[in-house]
């Protein structure tokens, strides 16, 4: 038996379990947030409702039961606040990858000078760190299929 498990990219993961349906992602981050504890689903609820969310404790057991899927943008951010990460997390992978296509499709058009006149936090003059860009020229990369880049990470840069 291994002592990991192939990321289909021909490393090794040992660490992270497989985190690809809603199912595994919110199981996951009941065990890393509630460790030994058992969470009901109503304690859930009235947890997302004090953070100013709202979700059904039905609903939530459901997703732990894998019958729900494909939930709406609001019921991830519920999910996101009862667990205190970015509500994120919980989109599918290619939703996030057409995401960060669009922000990267958005900064190149800034930078043409297509789109004008707005302020980007911790965006200065010189534009976006080095390091910001080539992170995320990487993960486009890899999101056209081209698989990670068979460069060194750089120094300081290993994430």
């Amino acid at each position: 038996m291994g002592t990991g498990m192939d990321d289909g990219n021909g490393g090794e993961r040992t660490a992270a379990p497989e985190l690809r349906t809603l199912q595994q992602k919110v199981a996951y981050m009941v065990e890393r947030t509630f460790p030994g504890q058992r969470v009901s689903g109503r304690a859930f609820a009235e947890l997302v409702r004090e953070r100013g969310g709202a979700l059904s404790h039905s609903y939530f057991s459901n997703i732990l039961a894998g019958k729900v899927t494909h939930p709406s943008e609001d019921i991830l951010k519920a999910l996101g606040l009862g667990f205190g990460v970015d509500w994120r997390f919980f989109k599918e992978e290619s939703e996030v990858v057409d995401d960060v296509v669009a922000g990267l499709q958005f900064l190149a058009k800034r930078r043409t000078g297509e789109i004008s006149g707005l302020a980007g936090r911790g965006v200065d003059d010189a534009g976006l760190p080095a390091e910001l860009l080539e992170f995320a020229l990487s993960l486009l990369k890899e999101a056209q299929g081209d698989g990670p880049s068979d460069r060194p990470a750089q120094a300081g840069g290993s994430r």
